[in-house]
């Protein structure tokens, strides 16, 4: 029996470099929950870049030789600052791609309306204005602001309505959070995506896949058509 205890006992070398390991293992875990994982790797993705969210309908207005671009999306259930973030993200891939004269996100929930008839008031969870070269012609809409942005803090209802005091963010907290995005990035285009999935790969043809949402989605409204309104209708 010594003889075998002999032969499986483990070297001193071998037991250093396992209490080694198992004392770094104890201490990573209580930093960890002494500090706490935020700050150790670093706050989600979603807290600094706001939440994934799909396209529901999009409308080009050309007026005046101006582009403003107005874009519906929509968020799984989250928080209001969650959501203005959302928009404030979207709002900057949008113009970064298009550069238009002035840019609107707004943003519902997953159950919410998908008719443009119906998205006003409470319907809207968070409102971003974005207008990159304020002027006289952009200023009675937002008061010769750059940004504004709006949201409801509480969760929506099952109906997709939103419920809470409604939050209108300053400019200085508009401004930081836009410098505090790690990823400048769009929402998902479910059209695309089902052009995709149906041509294997390949976009579908014109014409196919590619019926727009009520109201117009990425389609041009005749001149003259009115401006977007920043708070629409319904305590918005």
């Amino acid at each position: 029996m010594k003889a075998l205890l002999r032969i499986f006992r483990p070297s001193r070398k071998l037991v250093l470099i396992i209490g080694g390991i198992a004392l770094l293992g104890g201490i990573s875990g209580g930093a960890a929950l002494y500090i706490g994982k935020d700050t150790l790797l670093g706050p989600p993705a979603e807290t600094v870049n706001g939440a994934a969210c799909t396209d529901v309908n999009l409308v080009t207005i050309k007026k005046q030789k101006r582009v403003w671009i107005r874009k519906y999306i929509k968020t799984e259930p989250t928080d209001g600052m969650t959501r203005v973030k959302t928009a404030l993200r979207v709002a900057k891939a949008v113009y970064d791609a298009q550069k238009p004269d002035l840019v609107q996100v707004v943003v519902l929930d997953a159950n919410g309306p998908t008719l443009r008839s119906d998205i006003r008031g409470r319907a809207i969870g968070a409102d971003v204005v974005y207008i990159p070269h304020p002027d006289p012609i952009v200023e009675s809409i937002e008061g010769n602001k750059t940004y504004t942005a709006r949201y409801y803090d509480g969760t929506a209802a099952a109906n997709g309505l939103f419920f809470g005091e409604r939050i209108d963010l300053p400019e200085d907290e508009i401004t930081t959070l836009n410098a505090s995005f790690k990823d400048v990035s769009d929402c998902i285009d479910p059209i695309a995506v089902a052009a995709t999935e149906g041509g294997e790969g390949k976009p579908a043809a014109k014409g196919e896949g590619a019926k727009p949402a009520e109201g117009g989605h990425g389609a041009a409204p005749a001149e003259g058509e009115a401006a977007p309104a920043a708070a629409p209708s319904g305590g918005h």
